[in-house]
């Protein structure tokens, strides 16, 4: 079995037979399932929410976690061949499943007592029930620290007040992880169920990129919790730091499907482009373009396959994963540009996936941590200096 899509560098030698088995899975139910129906919820501005269990019975919810805790226990290279085909299908869908299983079900997973565990992973892993993931706000979202969101100790309960910005799945979400401060400024986790009094949600409208993807404001207004919503082994910003590095993860592999997707749209449309009676792609300027994708692409598949080795192992850094979210952020973004020069006025049409995948990027590029915070982060780690110190 082949690795599906460019394969330079013999991807395919490296991948076990399982994992090519699961990137065939992904590919064919998003080739199937989801780009039959993308143009139409691009332009509307919706997801197809009902694709959600047709993906738990696949294990794509968590599917690196362990079977009980509503995961299908797969390599974590697997579970980024997965996140490379849904994203090469549409960025909204990558980050549904993203969030499902890095920012939802695994903070419960990892932080979560045994009862929330057995209340929220089934369903989760299932995708009967969603999930999301309430962090940023407003005007904090690089510094996560200066959260003004609320958490107040009321005898055995919880007051929660504040808002939470660009939240992914909001207000389709049947719970939802919120993060807050406490009276002594500690960070805490807590689980919020939907229709719970003053906690409410509105979709976001006038995007211009992630149209097939749900994205919402929550509010919460004098939340009372019993304290066993809260997520009783994590406190302070480490943990939810790490997840957000389980999300990065899946979006440096998903970076580079987008990014195969438009190079492999520009390589097929470039050998069947005629002008001036041959096709374009045996013109020395368009091989040129190609060939420094092609290079890109591979450098960019020998990064994440490292990366989910070592994460396999219990090797991975938050550091080497920024590197791989920063660089694969450019090189999908490099590479949309090239691809819509290559198909020029055709580039900008529903009719191919490359302009859509363009807006989609523009997200990417900035959530889940900035270009700028990924550089920071990274010369932090080869200097041993924190730039970004007061």
């Amino acid at each position: 079995m082949q690795y599906i899509g460019p394969d330079f560098y013999n991807i395919s030698d490296l991948l076990k037979e399982e994992e090519l088995l699961i990137q065939k899975t992904a590919h064919e139910f998003v080739q199937n399932e989801f780009m039959p129906v993308v143009n139409e919820h691009y332009e509307k501005g919706t997801f197809p929410t009902e694709i959600a269990t047709q993906l738990g019975e696949l294990g794509f919810m968590g599917s690196s976690l362990p079977e009980e805790s509503g995961g299908a226990g797969v390599s974590n290279v697997a579970y980024g061949l997965i996140l490379h085909e849904l994203e090469r299908g549409d960025s909204g869908l990558r980050s549904f499943v993203s969030v499902q299983g890095a920012l939802v079900m695994y903070p419960i997973h990892s932080y979560g007592s045994d009862e929330q565990k057995q209340k929220w992973l089934p369903g989760l892993g299932s995708g009967e029930l969603i999930g999301c993931f309430g962090l940023t706000e407003a005007n904090f979202g690089s510094n996560p620290g200066g959260m003004v969101t609320k958490a107040v100790r009321d005898g055995d309960d919880w007051i929660i007040n504040g808002s939470k910005m660009w939240i992914t799945n909001g207000s389709i979400a049947d719970v939802a992880v919120v993060w807050a401060k406490d009276e002594e400024q500690i960070v805490r986790g807590f689980l919020i169920e939907k229709g719970i009094d003053g906690f409410s949600s509105s979709d976001i409208h006038g995007k211009l990129s992630l149209r097939a993807s749900v994205t919402s404001e929550l509010s919460l207004v004098n939340v009372r919790v019993p304290d066993s919503a809260r997520l009783p082994k994590v406190e302070g910003l480490k943990g939810l730091l790490s997840c957000l590095t389980q999300a990065r993860y899946g979006i440096a592999w998903g970076m580079l499907g987008a990014a195969v997707d438009c190079y492999e749209t520009a390589l097929n449309y470039a050998k069947e482009r005629k002008q001036f009676s041959k096709p374009i792609a045996g013109y020395q300027l368009t091989q040129a373009k190609l060939a420094e994708m092609i290079t890109r692409i591979t450098e960019a598949q020998l990064l994440v396959y490292r990366l989910g080795r070592l994460k396999d192992e219990g090797k991975m850094t938050f550091q080497q994963v920024s590197m791989a979210k920063r660089n694969n952020c450019v090189l999908a973004r490099d590479i949309a540009k090239i691809s819509r020069g290559i198909l020029g006025a055709n580039g900008i049409t529903e009719d191919y996936p490359i302009m859509r995948h363009m807006a989609n990027i523009e997200s990417v590029y900035t959530y889940e941590g900035t270009h700028e915070m990924h550089t920071l982060i990274l010369g932090q780690e080869v200097t041993g200096i924190a730039a970004y110190d007061s």
